[in-house]
C-alpha cells in the first residue's frame, strides 16, 4: 500500500521527476508524457462515472484501478533490468486485454451495425465516454514512442488500443444502445 504522508517534496522545482526506479528524467520526458496522459485518461472516466450506472459504471471501476497499474508499468524504464528485481514489478498483462475484448463483444453484441461514422455526442454519458476514446488514442500515441524505443511492455500499447474501442461502444450503448448516436452526413454543411 502507498502511504502519503507529505503531498509536496519540492524535488521537482527544477523541472525534473522521478520514475518508479528511482532514476531522473526531465517532466517533459516521453515516459513521462505516457504516464500523465494516462493520468488525465483516468480523470476523464472519473467524469464518466458521474453519470454512469450500473454495471457500466462497475466496469469503469475496474479500467480506472487498471490505469493506475497502467500508469506504473510506464514508469518503469528497464523492463530487462526489472525482470532481476528482488520483488514483483507491475505489469499490464494479456488477461486485462482479453477482458476488455470479452466486454467489447458483450457490449457490441446488442448494437445495430454502423452504417456511418458516428459524432461525438448524444447523452452526456455518450459525450464523456467518447472524450475519454480521444485521450485514450493520445495516450496510445505517445505509449508507442515509448515502444519504438524497445523498453516499454507491449500489452500495456494493446490495453489502450482495445480501451479505446472499448469506449467507443460503450460510448453507443451510453447512447440507448446507439438508437440516440448522432451519425455523421458527409458534406451536410456545404
Amino acid at each position: 500500500m502507498v502511504v502519503l504522508n507529505k503531498i509536496y517534496t519540492r524535488t521537482g522545482d527544477k523541472g525534473d521527476t522521478a520514475l518508479s526506479d528511482g532514476s531522473r528524467v526531465a517532466k517533459h520526458d516521453a515516459r513521462v508524457e505516457a504516464y500523465g496522459t494516462v493520468d488525465e485518461l483516468n480523470a476523464t472516466l472519473g467524469l464518466c462515472r458521474l453519470h454512469a450506472e450500473g454495471q457500466l459504471a462497475e466496469r469503469l471501476a475496474v479500467i480506472q484501478n487498471d490505469l493506475f497499474d497502467l500508469g506504473a508499468d510506464l514508469s518503469r524504464p528497464h523492463m530487462a533490468a526489472d525482470d532481476q528485481a528482488s520483488y514483483p514489478v507491475l505489469r499490464i498483462i494479456d488477461a486485462q486485454v482479453d477482458r476488455l475484448e470479452a466486454e467489447i463483444d458483450a457490449m457490441n453484441a446488442d448494437l445495430q451495425p454502423l452504417r456511418s461514422f458516428i459524432l461525438p455526442g448524444g447523452s452526456a454519458l455518450a459525450a464523456h465516454l467518447h472524450l475519454a476514446r480521444t485521450v485514450a488514442r493520445r495516450a496510445e500515441r505517445r505509449a508507442t514512442e515509448l515502444l519504438a524505443g524497445g523498453d516499454v511492455n507491449g500489452s500495456a500499447v494493446r490495453y489502450l488500443n482495445r480501451l479505446s474501442d472499448w469506449l467507443f461502444v460503450a460510448g453507443r450503448v451510453a447512447n440507448d444502445g446507439g438508437a440516440s448516436d448522432i451519425l455523421w452526413v458527409p458534406g451536410a454543411s456545404r
